[in-house]
């Protein structure tokens, strides 16, 4: 807000000042009724934790993105699939045209004479726009189906109950603050939301793909097959990685608003690039998983954003200088 601009005045009726014990009971209401809105969600979510396990799967169906697509063949044993195999024209004769044929075969018995041998018959293709995950997840303890829905149910009621915790929060912190704080306050939430989302989107669509097929070639260049994997622990790795990122992305909330405060300067931002190219790197091993793949997926766009809050800065102080001194809030 300028300080050219018309004063609005403060339309709110005075209210006599509560004691400490009656803030401390608000509190507690406030949170009795964020915790009953996030336990109604987990509910809920519990109900839907098959179609969120199937948005967390996602990723795994874009992981061959980065690389052009090659064919692959399936062999099915009953209800149990090995592979998929890549081979080239050359392995696999039989291969029919086209860029990356998925060839799926169901593995069986035929009686010739005295003898059984193994036959291979030709299953139909899959439909447009199926893709083949390659990776496999398995759950290998009775109780671990359990707690696979009840982590994505419970990662999935804090996002779709946070309306009604905020709601309830807000009611307890905006009485102490007047209007033109409150504006302030809904600006800088307005742009710490809009930044977590785009950590999230980033995370989810570009960066987890990108880890994951990371993750499967370094495991094979050290020996290892890499396409079984346990579905706690990856559902734990993706949502580490989607909600370490959002957090992630305040990172420029903070810094700029500590230049508002006039804490520090753009020439100070400046000087410490160094030091927080290290901070990207330890905030990737906090707010996700300590391994290297995730912290360099996470400390790029974490020091592109600091970048950019130089600038940010910079701007700022020009226009401060340029308006004669005049501190634009």
């Amino acid at each position: 807000m300028n300080d050219d601009e018309e004063f609005i005045p403060e339309t709110e009726a005075a209210t006599p000042k509560k004691s400490f014990w009656a803030h401390l009971n608000d509190l507690r209401t406030a949170l009795v009724r964020s915790a009953i809105a996030i336990g109604v969600a987990l509910v809920a979510c519990l109900l839907l934790s098959p179609q969120l396990v199937r948005i967390l799967e996602y990723p795994l169906t874009r992981m061959n993105m980065f690389e052009a697509p090659r064919p692959t063949v399936s062999f099915q044993i009953g209800e149990n699939k090995l592979g998929p195999y890549p081979v080239t024209r050359e392995q696999f004769a039989g291969l029919p045209p086209g860029e990356a044929p998925q060839l799926v075969f169901q593995v069986g018995i035929a009686k010739v004479g005295q003898e059984q041998v193994a036959t291979l018959k030709l299953l139909p293709p899959p439909p447009p726009g199926t893709t083949n995950l390659g990776v496999r997840l398995h759950n290998f303890g009775p109780a671990e189906g359990f707690f696979v829905a009840f982590h994505v149910a419970l990662y999935g009621a804090l996002i779709v109950s946070a309306p009604f915790w905020a709601f309830f929060m807000a009611q307890f912190f905006l009485p102490a603050l007047n209007l033109k704080e409150r504006g302030l306050l809904f600006s800088w939430i307005g742009w710490s939301v809009a930044l977590f989302f785009a950590g999230v989107g980033l995370t989810y669509f570009a960066l987890l793909p990108l880890a994951l097929r990371a993750a499967v070639e370094y495991s094979q260049l050290l020996g290892f097959e890499a396409f079984d994997w346990r579905a706690d622990e990856y559902i734990g790795f993706v949502a580490k990685f989607i909600f370490g990122m959002g957090l992630g992305f305040q990172f420029p909330v903070v810094v700029l608003l500590l230049v508002k405060l006039g804490m520090v300067t753009h020439q100070q931002l400046a000087h410490y690039r160094r030091h927080v190219a290290v901070l990207s790197l330890i905030l990737g091993a906090v707010l996700t998983t300590p391994e290297v793949i995730t912290q360099v997926c996470m400390a790029v766009p974490l020091y592109i954003l600091y970048e950019a809050c130089i600038w940010i800065a910079w701007y700022w102080d020009w226009k401060k200088r340029k308006a004669g001194g005049v501190i634009d809030v």
